[in-house]
């Protein structure tokens, strides 16, 4: 019995099948608002399933001088990160999967893991460049990575634990408590805005630049894990930040707990959605 439900969490709540859709979903919600924010349609519903579905028929091309191992490899690594801090999370009332003292440090962490796999997927792929967008993604990760542990260790802190289900049910219980930690909170979705190379802080990618930066030479289905990969990493990051910050399902049980953090999440994507609207590409050295 253990085995089953261990099984199905990892396969389908809450991990690869829950995240694929739920990032998905939030992909579009991301890009509708920021339509919406420019006076434009945005996508439809089904758009972001549509490009994913067509770059798994895509052809994958492998540079001559890549190393094919390592480039092959580098999505299902960040998929795999991703999946595992998920494993973490309370999406709902109930304690999570997986929970210890010290899995919000394990957390960040691990979703540090993808960010090294693109500088790792821009260096393997021999690229001008994708070696130049593999510098800017090492280097923009040290500007984010101290400020969101910084953030998340406020609440640790007033918690009294490293647990990320204890600190969401602490704060569930102090409802009052939730507006002390408002700067940590702010720091934390801007972190989180870097984490994830999203406007302003899209200096990896640079388009007019450096094309696709990391990314530049991966194509077909390894090209659509890398951007599932990332929208997952937006469900968990936008999980975390809910659940340290915000009290997560406030205690609530089943559906209704994971109704308000649906809505929770949607929040902290309409406040990545507006920063990138209303803000334009930083150059490295002021991100620094």
């Amino acid at each position: 019995m253990e085995i089953a439900q261990s099984l199905f969490a990892i396969a389908v709540f809450p991990g690869l099948l829950f995240l694929s859709a739920y990032g998905t979903f939030l992909e579009w919600a991301d890009r509708r608002l920021y339509a919406l924010m420019q006076n434009r349609v945005g996508p439809r519903w089904y758009q972001p399933v549509a490009d994913f579905v067509k770059l798994l028929a895509k052809e994958v091309i492998v540079p001559k001088a890549a190393d094919r191992g390592l480039f092959l490899a580098l999505p299902y690594f960040a998929l795999a990160a991703v999946a595992t801090s998920a494993m973490m999370i309370p999406f709902w009332g109930g304690m999570p999967a997986c929970s210890f003292q010290g899995d919000l440090v394990v957390v960040v962490y691990l979703l540090t893991i993808p960010t090294v796999t693109f500088f790792l997927a821009g260096w393997s792929s021999t690229s001008p460049y994708s070696a130049i967008g593999a510098v800017r993604v090492i280097t923009q990760l040290f500007a984010y990575e101290v400020p969101l542990m910084l953030a998340v260790l406020g609440p640790a802190v007033m918690a009294g634990s490293w647990n990320i289900y204890e600190i969401a049910d602490f704060f569930g219980r102090n409802k009052s408590l939730i507006p002390l930690n408002g700067i940590g909170f702010m720091v934390a979705v801007v972190a989180l805005q870097g984490k994830l190379e999203r406007v302003p802080f899209d200096i990896p990618h640079g388009e007019t630049e450096i094309v696709g930066g990391a990314f530049t030479e991966y194509s077909g289905r390894l090209f659509g894990f890398m951007r599932l990969a990332t929208d997952m990493e937006m469900v968990v990051g936008a999980a975390l930040v809910s659940a340290v910050f915000l009290g997560g399902s406030m205690g609530l049980p089943g559906a209704l707990g994971l109704l308000v953090f649906v809505l929770k999440s949607l929040v902290i994507v309409f406040l990545l959605a507006a920063m990138r609207g209303l803000m334009a590409r930083i150059r490295l050295e002021q991100m620094i």
